[in-house]
């Protein structure tokens, strides 16, 4: 029933938001960075943060996890509709991942990194929600991994519920979001989803290996945000601005293919990694590493070999 409710919620949000956007003054109107031609509504991830609030109630979600968390959200909502200086955004980020990752019987020295990881996740989530469906159908997926895991080990486990009510709420927003966007999720959706997921990641966690199978579930969100960030730190850019130089999207722009099929792609290969690194965690941290190393690898070669073909194409948007 959790989960059900979750997808009635992302939905509901999704619908609201696709109706009342406008009204609303939520729009995202297009501009040269955009992978959009059209003003679309956004904010539709309200549905997200919905699911994510009742879902925690009705499973007891720890509060140090909750709160924090939709204040984020909130905070995000906020966003959407009005500028926020990124310098305001990631005091109010760095303030609430201290509260989530204290208390949780985390070592004293981790907790700094582990409050940084839950940022940087959070933002990346948000930099990646770039083109129709990649959130959601990320968030699908990412989330089912999580939920599976958590209730794999511990049936009922609180957070394996709450991740999978998640899951559902991103699939119930992404009949909105596909093929053709009516609603955008907003800030409001992707920096919760990537908060969340982050926290899930570090609270599940009895170990290095599982920690390391955790973040394979987000895998393509990761290789995409890393190695865009090394190609542009080679180009001397500045990585506080903002840019259109993700390989999706570059594959969404520059090469032309349709929003549906990149955003499936990466899904499906999310999947598989994550389905590969869950069976590989058995042999413990090192054979994680090795395998998630070679996919990254992998991955770099691909757009690089795509930044090479495409020439002055890929750097047309560069700050």
């Amino acid at each position: 029933m959790i989960p059900l409710c979750g997808f009635v919620a992302g939905l509901a949000g999704a619908w609201f938001m696709a109706h009342h956007g406008f009204k609303l003054s939520l729009v995202d109107y297009p501009n040269e960075r955009s992978s959009h031609h059209s003003p679309v509504p956004k904010g539709g991830g309200i549905g997200i943060l919905l699911a994510f609030l009742v879902a925690g109630w009705m499973v007891h979600a720890p509060a140090n996890l909750m709160i924090p968390a939709a204040a984020l959200s909130l905070v995000g909502f906020l966003g959407d509709k009005t500028h926020i200086s990124p310098k305001i955004r990631l005091v109010v980020q760095f303030a609430a991942s201290l509260i989530s990752m204290s208390g949780i019987g985390l070592p004293w020295w981790t907790v700094a990194p582990a409050a940084v990881f839950v940022v940087g996740t959070a933002n990346f989530f948000n930099f990646m929600d770039g083109i129709n469906g990649i959130a959601g159908i990320t968030g699908v997926v990412g989330f089912g991994l999580i939920g599976a895991f958590a209730c794999g080990r511990a049936p009922g486990d609180p957070l394996g519920i709450l991740a999978l009510a998640l899951a559902a709420a991103c699939a119930g927003f992404l009949p909105f979001n596909l093929p053709d966007a009516r609603v955008f999720m907003g800030d409001v959706g992707s920096i919760l989803l990537g908060y969340v997921f982050a926290c899930m990641a570090v609270r599940l966690s009895t170990g290095p290996a599982d920690f390391f199978c955790l973040c394979a579930f987000l895998s393509m969100f990761y290789a995409d945000e890393l190695s865009t960030m090394c190609f542009r730190l080679k180009s001397g850019e500045n990585l506080l601005l903002a840019h259109r130089r993700h390989t999706y999207q570059l594959l969404a722009n520059e090469d032309g293919i349709a929003h549906w099929k990149i955003s499936a792609g990466y899904g499906l290969i999310q999947l598989g990694v994550g389905a590969c690194a869950w069976k590989a965690l058995r042999y413990g941290p090192y054979s994680l590493v090795v395998l998630l190393g070679m996919g990254f690898l992998f991955f770099c070669g691909f757009t690089f070999n795509l930044r090479r073909r495409l020439g002055d194409k890929a750097t047309a948007y560069a700050p």
